[in-house]
């Protein structure tokens, strides 16, 4: 007889738990052992939450090299069956060999479930490829592609939270803290009888009163400053929409903007500005003609606004030309800093609210959120759990589809939050999101060719540009390391059906297989693999902060972000005034609706997983996780330097900090 000494390890999650009777199998490439009950001398409390237990398992002869183990669990007659949170199972062989095998699961039933050793990548034996394919074949049953509207990427097929696979549902701390967030966000404003008041705002002061039951130390800076012509053009880099502008080097011939109305009485010329590279546009030309939403029985507006922006020798980017629709009339005037104070007011919060709506629907939704959930989806379907690919993303997946469902049903279901109280809720949400992904390609999504494409590589006071490719470098270094381990040439890379599976799928299923979009229906190269995987995670991590976290911090104070306007932007100068400015913004119930969802979608839960963190082990070769650590230290670094850099701001930029990074889509 021979012994094999086996240690589990439970997981440290509240209620990983199990009292029911735990039993494993050893298979290796010479003979199985006997199904063995793990019964030890801790009795009832060897599976308690972070317990770490020991057994024995006796066969009568070696078993070979350790492929895998089965493991399941059986309810005791009178006691129900529970959920066991299992994190790995180590084994020590007669020959003295340790095999670990990752878990990382919750297991919830009574049926076998299989796991691989993590050391097992290429693994030819029977015993092995049997696994992997049992293991994909359930996962294709448990995660299957639904079209949750036409011409949006494709999502998770799910009735009910509670019916996601467990080991993509929500803790029961993450579950709490959202349920809590949620049901107080609006609880002191419903105090004050807000939530159902439809009537419109009668003076700023009225706003304020509202906003101080929550704020932040940026949005009371946004509240201070929200007319400020400096500050508007701050946020197109620094805000929560950094996407959009770029540098524009010929007028659009849409936007007829002359000398004189730029630049009166002054010895700049547009046309040499453009050269030296000194004017920028936002075009919002995706929102043009989309119908706009009707809330409280009113019809609202959403404008598909032209900006034109200077930056002069303090290198403050300045608005100089806003014209709210795309095409030139006489009943569409480009509007000027030299106007009237609220016809300038009035022409930058029509953009402010276009960009809200663009934001939300293009950079926020689809860019990270439904774009996450394509590659978690293809992930899972098609990656069993010992492959470096699965090992490597599995924790930038975390949340991803219980937040995206919750969103669906929360924020645009025909009774969510953004379809009932955005001006392009509704018809107009599809309509801009279709779009959105008519005009997404690969390069847009990997942040050095979108920044190269966009001409913003010199534009000063740039901090999403300047951290941003700072952690793409890391990232990508650290992909190249992980990677370059496993695959040593490019026929290798070419030669993995399931990696080759994955992005198959994310091309159909995510990008509608459109080749112009520049999106790899296969991979070929060691290189190209690398440069995907790293947009993955940073389209998972630091791209949906920079375009999640701030939503509150600039969002809060409703003058600055206003969700809808429920007045026509002026035709003609010099007929505006306060009182137009407070008919124009969204009712007192809109208003607050729209502070109660920024503030829940900006709150990070108490069980944040930062970038770089892999709380799960399943990386445990010796070089892989030198790699880690390198990567880990890498990031540290940079959030230091982001720190120290940040003191000196008069408005900090946190959103790229890698402290600040989740690894997922998970709120």
């Amino acid at each position: 007889m021979v012994q094999y000494k086996v240690t589990v390890f439970t997981g440290d999650r509240l209620n990983s738990t199990t009292l029911n009777n735990v039993y494993i199998k050893l298979v290796g490439t010479d003979g199985e052992s006997d199904r063995k009950w793990l019964m030890g001398l801790k009795g009832a409390s060897s599976f308690v939450r972070g317990a770490v237990s020991k057994f024995k398992v006796s066969c009568s002869t070696s078993l070979g090299n350790l492929v895998l183990i089965e493991l399941d669990k059986q309810s005791l007659p009178l006691f129900p069956e529970d959920d066991w949170f299992c994190a790995k199972v180590e084994v020590k062989s007669p020959e003295g060999d340790i095999y670990s095998f990752p878990v990382y699961r919750w297991i919830a039933d009574s049926k076998v479930h299989r796991f691989k050793d993590g050391k097992v990548f290429e693994d030819n034996h029977h015993l092995g490829r049997y696994s992997r394919q049992q293991e994909i074949q359930q996962r294709e049953e448990d995660y299957r592609w639904d079209a949750y509207a036409e011409g949006i990427p494709h999502s998770l097929k799910a009735q009910n939270p509670i019916f996601l696979p467990s080991e993509v549902q929500f803790s029961f701390t993450k579950t709490t803290e959202f349920v809590y967030t949620a049901s107080t966000g609006l609880t002191e404003l419903k105090l004050k009888g807000l939530d159902n008041r439809k009537e419109k705002w009668d003076n700023i002061d009225s706003i304020n009163r509202v906003f101080c039951c929550k704020n932040t130390e940026i949005s009371e800076y946004v509240q201070e400053h929200w007319k400020e012509d400096a500050f508007f053009g701050y946020q197109f880099l620094n805000g929560v929409n950094p996407i959009l502008i770029q540098c524009c080097t010929t007028l659009p011939s849409n936007f007829p903007v002359t000398d004189d109305m730029v630049f009166p009485r002054s010895r700049c010329d547009l046309a040499d500005e453009m050269k030296k590279g000194n004017i920028f546009l936002c075009d919002y030309k995706l929102l043009d003609g989309v119908k706009a939403n009707t809330i409280n029985g009113k019809k609202q507006y959403l404008m598909a606004p032209l900006v034109l922006l200077h930056k002069p020798p303090d290198n403050k980017l300045m608005p100089i030309a806003i014209q709210l629709k795309q095409t030139p009339s006489d009943d569409n005037p480009i509007f000027l800093p030299t106007d009237s104070e609220y016809d300038w007011l009035i022409a930058k919060i029509f953009v402010r609210s276009a960009d809200f709506n663009h934001h939300q629907l293009n950079a926020h939704l689809l860019r990270t959120h439904l774009l996450a959930e394509v590659f978690a989806v293809s992930l899972l379907r098609n990656v069993p759990m010992v492959h470096p690919l699965y090992k490597l993303l599995k924790l930038h997946t975390r949340y991803t589809l219980q937040i995206n469902f919750l969103a669906r049903r929360l924020l645009i279901s025909e009774i969510g939050a953004f379809t009932q109280f955005a001006s392009s809720g509704g018809e107009g949400m599809f309509t801009i999101l279709k779009r959105s992904v008519s005009s997404m390609t690969y390069s847009s999504l990997c942040m050095p060719d979108d920044i190269a494409e966009r001409g913003l590589e010199a534009v000063p006071n740039f901090y999403y540009r300047d951290d941003g490719l700072k952690v793409w470098d890391i990232i990508h270094r650290f992909v190249q390391g992980m990677l370059g381990y496993y695959y040593k040439s490019d026929s290798e890379v070419q030669q993995d059906s399931e990696l080759q599976k994955w992005i198959l799928d994310i091309f159909e299923h995510g990008f509608f297989s459109q080749a112009e979009t520049g999106i790899p229906q296969t991979f070929t190269c060691v290189t190209e693999l690398v440069k995907f995987v790293t947009m993955v995670i940073f389209t998972c991590s630091a791209q949906h902060a920079a375009v999640n976290s701030g939503q509150y911090d600039y969002g809060g104070w409703m003058p600055n972000t206003p969700i809808s306007l429920q007045l026509p932007p002026p035709t003609t100068k010099g007929t505006t005034s306060e009182a137009t400015m407070l008919a124009t913004f969204p009712d007192v119930n809109v208003t607050v609706q729209g502070m109660a969802t920024m503030w829940l979608l900006s709150k990070q839960s108490s069980d944040f997983v930062p970038l770089g963190q892999y709380p799960e082990e399943h990386f445990i070769e010796e070089i892989p996780r030198k790699i880690l650590k390198d990567f880990q230290m890498e990031l540290e670094d940079l959030s230091l330097v982001i720190k120290a850099r940040n003191k000196r701001l008069e408005v900090p930029y946190t959103y790229m900090d890698p402290a600040e990074l989740e690894n997922s889509v998970a709120i």
